[in-house]
């Protein structure tokens, strides 16, 4: 008989992590000594192109071994536990489909692969691609598919086993916006209903758009993960910069002014408060006790360089 898919069990475990991971390819260091944590929902893999991503996809994926240091999945070592592939699914950059099989037919042989009984293959197949708006199209060859198209086929091979971990490999491109909406929205269900979904991208709105949870890895090396407040946070030689509109903006300035989580105020062009500090976590879990404290009203609050792009540019260097 056929084995069944894995399903998700309670484990004490990181759902993935890597332990000192390192890949290289003669002279050449695509992943050096690399660790990171995952757990459920959805994180962004950040990196320039060439910064390793892929490679690192692949080594967290099971689909290439580290050259040194080892992978873990819910705490058993992906490379030894054949099973653990199961509750995988991968959704690759690059393409190597049978563009004489219709959609259909691509999506059920993966099925068929993965070991799936027989009667399971049509209804999941349908549902899979459903859920990647590909219904329409199911019966025409992947030959006959646009980019997107075939991108959304990519998707709906990686889903449609139900796995617990689903790495996806730049999936939005070649996209159109109503395609990129539609994507963007799939993988902020699967997150939100407890998958451990990986997007790797060099754009970095697409992954804002998706999530504030970032591994991000430069020249192979895994700078920084968390959420992007949190590592904002810690970058303490560029202070976090806060607007602050209000309609009493000098005496705020000046209540500002002598906190100790607070570096420096002034008032802009545009009469809000501005404030630096190098605490920005702090900062805002204490500024609502302040304004109550001392009956200041504030408007609205915008942080000028929390942004992914800023983060980015701050751990990069550029």
């Amino acid at each position: 008989m056929s084995p069944d898919i894995a399903r998700p069990v309670t484990t004490p475990f990181p759902v993935l992590q890597a332990r000192r991971v390192s890949k290289w390819f003669g002279e050449v260091i695509a992943v050096n000594d690399s660790s990171l944590t995952v757990g459920p929902g959805v994180t962004g893999l950040l990196g320039l192109n060439g910064a390793g991503k892929t490679t690192l996809f692949k080594l967290l994926s099971g689909l290439i071994e580290p050259s040194q240091g080892e992978v873990l999945i819910f705490g058993q070592r992906l490379r030894r536990e054949v099973g653990l592939f199961r509750r995988i699914g991968f959704c690759p950059e690059s393409e190597a489909m049978h563009d004489w099989l219709t959609g259909r037919e691509f999506v059920s042989l993966m099925l068929r692969l993965m070991g799936v009984p027989g009667p399971e293959i049509a209804p999941r197949t349908a549902a899979a691609l459903d859920r990647v708006h590909l219904a329409d199209a199911a019966d025409r060859r992947i030959g006959s598919y646009s980019k997107g198209m075939r991108q959304k086929i990519k998707m709906a091979q990686a889903l449609v086993h139900d796995p617990d971990i689903i790495f996806l490999d730049e999936p939005l491109n070649g996209m159109d916006p109503v395609a990129r909406h539609e994507i963007i929205a799939l993988v902020k269900q699967l997150g939100a209903a407890g998958k451990t979904v990986l997007v790797s991208s060099h754009i970095l709105p697409e992954i804002e758009e998706m999530t504030r949870n970032i591994v991000l890895i430069h020249h192979g090396k895994v700078l920084a993960e968390g959420d992007v407040t949190e590592i904002r946070d810690k970058i303490h030689d560029h202070p976090t910069i806060v607007a602050l509109s209000a309609p009493e903006p000098r005496r705020l300035a000046s209540f500002l002014a002598g906190r100790e989580l607070v570096m420096g105020v002034e008032l802009d062009e545009r009469g809000r408060v501005v404030a630096r500090t190098d605490h920005a976590v702090a900062f805002y879990r204490a500024l609502p006790g302040w304004l109550l404290a001392e009956k200041l009203a504030v408007d609205e609050i915008e942080t000028l360089d929390d942004s992914l792009q800023a983060v980015f540019d701050y751990l990069v260097g550029d």
